[in-house]
Order: C-alpha cells, then sequence, then structure tokens
C-alpha cells in the first residue's frame, strides 16, 4: 500500500525549503532589532486554552480545532493559533514579574485547523507572530505594525496595504454590542445557524461571518467608531498620529473586526493588493488585547500582538515573481582521479567541513569527467583534482571554476590554501 500525505498538509523539499529558512532569517533578524526575543511553546496544550483565549464563539473553537483526548481521558488540541499560547507561559513563568517591560516576544511554528484545503491554506500551516505584553502605550501598537510593513518590504513585496479599525474599550463594545443587537435581532432568522446563536453572546463575530458576509444587514450594521468613548477615541487617534509619524499608509475600515474574541482597541490587517492573489488577500492580521491575561489567572496586563502565515506570503511573493536570494554555493568539490587518492580526499573533505568550508565529493563511483559535471551542478566555486602525481608532490591544483585559474596549494595545509583563493575572489567582488 502506498502511503501519502494526509490531506491538508505537504512536504517541504529540498530546493524550496532554502526559501523557507531565508524568510525565518529575515523575520529572526527584524524581531531582534525591534528587541523582540523568541519564545516556543508545545504544539499542543489543554483545550481548556483555546476555549478561554480564542473564544467558544469563534469558527476556531466551534469547528476547526483538532481536539483528542489522551491516555488518562485529558483533553488536549493541537494549537489553532500562537497568542493563547504564548501568554499562558507569559502566566505560567511569571514573565509578568520580570525587570524589562513590557515584555516582547516572538514565535514561528505550525499550527492546525480543520477546514477546506485550498490555495495556501492547509490544515497545517505555519505562522509567525510576536505579541508585547505590559504597555498601554499606542506607540507600541504602531511599532509592531512597523514590523510587519518592514518584513514585507525587506522580502520585496510592493503590493500590500494596511487596514486599520478600533474595537474601543469595554465600555464601547457593550453600547456596540447593544446597537448590533437591536439591528440583526429583527432578521437574525435570516442568518445562518451560528450567527444566531452569536447573536446575544458575541454579535460582532456576524459582521465577520463568512456565510452571510453578503447579507445587507452586514453593510449597514452600525459602526464601532460611533459607539467609541472619549478614551477610545484618543487612543485610536495617537496609534494614527505615530503610523503618521512612520511614514505609514493606512486605510480606516469600521467592519474589520478579526476573528478572535481576546481583541481590543487597534485591530488591523495587511492586505495584498496584487493582481491574481485572488479574493481573500489577508496576509498577517492583530491588534490589541486587555483582559486575556486575567483569564489565565495573570494578573492585569494589557498585550498587542499579530500573527502571520507564511504559506499565504510565499503565495504574494509569487503572483508578484519575486525571486528569494537562495541559491546554494559549494565552496570546493574535491575530485579523485585514482583509487588510492579515496582516503586522502575523505580525510581532506572533513578537515575542509569542520574549518566552516562548504565541501563535497563524489559517493557514486563516477569516472572524472562525471566528477567535474557533478561539480558543475553543485555551482562549486573551486575544484581540488587528487590522484597519485598530487599524492607523491603533497600539492595539488585548486581550481576557479568560473575563472579557470589555477592555484598550486599544499596539501598539508588545504585549510590555509582555500581561504586564501576565497578571499581573493572576495576581494576582487566588492
Amino acid at each position: 500500500m502506498q502511503m501519502k500525505l494526509p490531506r491538508g498538509t505537504r512536504d517541504i523539499l529540498p530546493g524550496e525549503v532554502e526559501k523557507w529558512h531565508y524568510v525565518e532569517r529575515v523575520f529572526q533578524s527584524i524581531c531582534e532589532r525591534f528587541q523582540y526575543e523568541e519564545i516556543r511553546t508545545p504544539i499542543f496544550e489543554h483545550t481548556e486554552l483555546f476555549q478561554r483565549g480564542v473564544g467558544d464563539t469563534t469558527d476556531i473553537v466551534s469547528k476547526e480545532m483538532y481536539t483528542f483526548q489522551d491516555k488518562k481521558n485529558r483533553s488536549l488540541t493541537l494549537r489553532p493559533e500562537g497568542t493563547a499560547s504564548v501568554v499562558r507561559a507569559f502566566v505560567e513563568h511569571k514573565l509578568f514579574g520580570q525587570v524589562n517591560q513590557p515584555v516582547k516576544l516572538y514565535y514561528t511554528g505550525p499550527m492546525f485547523r480543520y477546514e477546506r484545503p485550498q490555495g495556501a491554506r492547509q490544515r497545517q500551516f505555519t505562522q509567525m507572530g510576536l505579541e508585547a505584553l505590559g504597555s498601554n502605550d499606542p506607540a507600541i501598537d504602531a511599532e509592531i505594525i512597523s514590523l510587519a510593513m518592514s518584513f514585507y518590504k525587506e522580502l520585496g513585496l510592493q503590493n500590500i496595504e494596511l487596514v486599520i479599525n478600533s474595537l474601543g474599550d469595554k465600555e464601547s463594545r457593550l453600547k456596540h454590542k447593544d446597537a448590533l443587537v437591536a439591528h440583526f435581532e429583527p432578521q437574525i432568522d435570516e442568518f445562518c445557524a451560528d450567527c444566531q446563536v452569536r447573536l446575544h453572546k458575541n454579535p460582532l463575530r456576524i459582521l465577520d461571518c463568512k456565510v452571510d458576509h453578503a447579507h445587507p444587514l452586514i453593510a449597514t450594521a452600525p459602526s464601532i467608531l460611533e459607539f467609541l468613548n472619549e478614551e477610545s477615541t484618543a487612543y485610536f487617534a495617537k496609534v494614527k498620529t505615530y503610523l503618521d509619524a512612520l511614514g505609514i499608509a493606512y486605510t480606516v475600515d469600521p467592519t474589520l473586526v478579526r476573528g478572535l474574541d481576546y481583541y481590543n482597541h487597534t485591530t488591523f490587517e495587511i492586505m495584498s493588493t496584487a493582481e491574481g492573489f485572488g479574493a481573500k488577500s489577508t496576509l498577517c492580521g492583530g491588534g490589541r488585547y486587555h483582559g486575556l491575561v486575567q483569564e489565565f489567572d495573570g494578573p492585569e496586563t494589557p498585550g498587542v500582538g499579530f500573527g502571520l502565515g507564511v504559506e499565504r506570503l510565499f503565495a504574494a511573493l509569487d503572483v508578484e515573481g519575486i525571486e528569494l536570494p537562495v541559491a546554494r554555493e559549494l565552496d570546493c568539490y574535491v575530485i579523485t582521479a585514482t583509487e588510492t587518492a579515496e582516503v586522502k580526499a575523505v580525510a581532506i573533505v572533513n578537515e575542509l567541513r569542520l574549518n566552516g568550508f562548504s565541501v563535497e565529493k563524489d559517493y557514486m563511483a563516477r569516472k572524472m569527467k562525471g566528477q567535474l559535471k557533478d561539480a558543475d551542478r553543485k555551482n562549486a566555486r573551486f575544484t581540488m583534482i587528487l590522484g597519485d602525481t598530487e599524492l607523491e608532490s603533497g600539492t595539488c591544483k585548486l581550481k576557479n571554476m568560473k575563472t579557470g585559474e589555477q592555484t598550486e596549494i599544499n596539501l598539508a595545509a588545504v585549510v590555509a590554501g582555500l581561504q586564501a583563493a576565497r578571499e581573493q575572489i572576495e576581494g576582487e567582488n566588492k
């Protein structure tokens, strides 16, 4: 029986995985420049974590989670998103007691949601994200937006747009909730069963419904911006002021609510506007949340963060025709001309590798011509041919594969010889 991938998953093979490495390095680099530190959390957590943290009215919790019982009948869930796990770790390890505040963390890793696979949306997907916990300053909202926008720009994306909104504080949201209930209740039977349940639990979720998004009442629903109190209005104004100061263009969209229950004040999404990307163009989403730390029995602590899908990022790069600079280059390919040179070649290859060089040799018993072709396929900078003559003289020719120039090096000092040759190339390329 031939074994195949589970639906909604994929293999990332050599030739492609280098692009993932590159993207991960860029994300790590920019997070560290912004003074965010990496955190790694388990792939599965207690199910209650996501029920409490993400919200039982969300599609994620009600429909999409991969939940199972372990051998002691404990309910566990493969993580569907990153924020709840990071906040759980923040509380469990008492990071709120650290001297350095706010606590600024970033993460990357696989997430899992049971939904219909399509395009870049898979059941196992990779998410990068960050959380800043402990600050009420709207400047840090602008900071994380700037980080996300800078990340996409550094990868070369040009057709991206930032959309922002405010969900206000608790007081503002309660007034908005009452207005939404009054707006939808007379015709709620025209909506899907999920929205009918959401009406009194969390009517804001109706605005984010995938089934009823075209219903006329969605377009005419009261805007949260009409219900912002003075404090919430001032907060949103400061966020916009900081974005203006950073030179980051944005569009205010009063219907932007995001899909998780823990958001308040700032919410945002970064979209791809590239032609051919498709209707679902969101690359990154996030915002501010108050109350999530307390939900996990921690002290009152504000937070703000975002998550971005790596698969959707690659889709955007493909649509814009952006090639990432990931060509692999081999420092040296050691070629053996005789069987007696094999032992020496193995030793030289190992010595060079242990001294920081990328080195390869033939393991398929190819003739010299075949080895040279293999070196060319692997984009080797240099080749080194070892035979009986070289073993007797204790020297060999190191050939620059681009120019054809040859340099004689001592076999007893191959590290120094290859280092000098590489430095010469690098000096010429400056």
